[in-house]
């Protein structure tokens, strides 16, 4: 989710004080310390006609060229003018194509406005049911419930395992690899430019893995090795929030989820509760690195132990 790093710290606060509350967008992203109102764009170009823009929510990747704008997440309806003007200063005009990495309100929000608009949306099948109903996603003590989204929110293309997308010059393959951080996931390689963009999949920090949206720990990890089978160690990695990253990046991270997911299996079957396995911090010389795990841990006792 948003700025991986705030959010675990804020949900282990929100852990320890037994708080349950149902938030609005607004309410959880201040609580994160982003205005939408206030928020500003930034922007870093990949290659000419490939760039990211990073705001409030997820990051967006945006292929502007002479066929159009294609554009990766779409944030919050806050953002949509800030992120078109980004677009304009960049040559682009309308968005002709919106892709969702997944389903969660901090890369889908802007959907409506976009889709009203005339952008067409294309996402993995899961992603666009996980649309059509009231979803709640719980980051341990502040519960925020999404959806179900209207029409014009709601991918009109879809696909299964994988898709091909020839647009402004280049192959963009668009590819599933099973439940990972949700069931819907999906990531969009950008063949003429050598980059990927990850969703949630990857991050700044440790992993959320959703399991009120489908995600697993085992799937996540394998989602990960098949990504780095399909690109090679020059790709620049867009991750679903923070900085560019690198294939060995990726690697590192595959290593990470494979390191403290053996140690949470060895608990849980030694008859360690959640309790146990937070107490014994089986992440904890990752931490310096990416951040407070508490809500990775609970996403991976979770879905080890269903």
């Amino acid at each position: 989710m948003n700025r991986l790093v705030l959010c675990t710290v804020f949900t282990l606060l929100s852990a320890q004080s037994g708080a349950h509350e149902t938030m609005s967008v607004r309410e959880l992203m201040l609580s994160f310390g982003t205005d939408l109102d206030t928020a500003e764009v930034r922007r870093e170009t990949i290659s000419p006609g490939l760039h990211v823009l990073y705001a409030a929510g997820g990051n967006v990747a945006v292929s502007i060229g002479e066929q159009g704008v294609l554009m990766v997440d779409s944030q919050f309806p806050e953002m949509i003018p800030k992120l078109k003007a980004a677009i304009a200063d960049l040559g682009g005009g309308d968005v002709d194509f919106t892709i969702n990495t997944h389903s969660h309100f901090d890369h889908v929000n802007g959907n409506p406005l976009l889709g009203r608009e005339g952008s067409w949306m294309i996402s993995q099948l899961n992603t666009r049911n996980l649309m059509l109903s009231a979803r709640t996603v719980d980051l341990l003590g502040r519960l925020h419930t999404q959806g179900p989204y209207p029409t014009e929110a709601l991918p009109v293309v879809t696909f299964e395992d994988r898709m091909q997308v020839f647009f402004n010059g280049q192959r963009i393959d668009i590819m599933h690899f099973g439940p990972g951080h949700t069931s819907g996931d999906a990531v969009v390689i950008f063949r003429g430019d050598n980059a990927v963009h990850m969703g949630d999949l990857l991050t700044g920090g440790f992993p959320f893995i959703d399991t009120n949206f489908g995600g697993q720990l085992d799937g996540l990890i394998k989602f990960c090795k098949a990504v780095l089978a399909n690109i090679d160690e020059n790709t620049t990695v867009i991750p679903g929030h923070g900085p560019l990253k690198s294939y060995q990046d990726l690697a590192d991270h595959v290593v990470m989820m494979e390191t403290v997911g053996e140690r949470i299996r060895t608990m849980i079957d030694r008859g360690y509760s959640l309790e146990d396995v937070l107490e014994a911090n089986p992440a904890g010389d990752f931490a310096a690195s990416r951040g407070d795990p508490t809500l990775f841990i609970h996403g991976a006792y979770r879905t080890l132990t269903e």
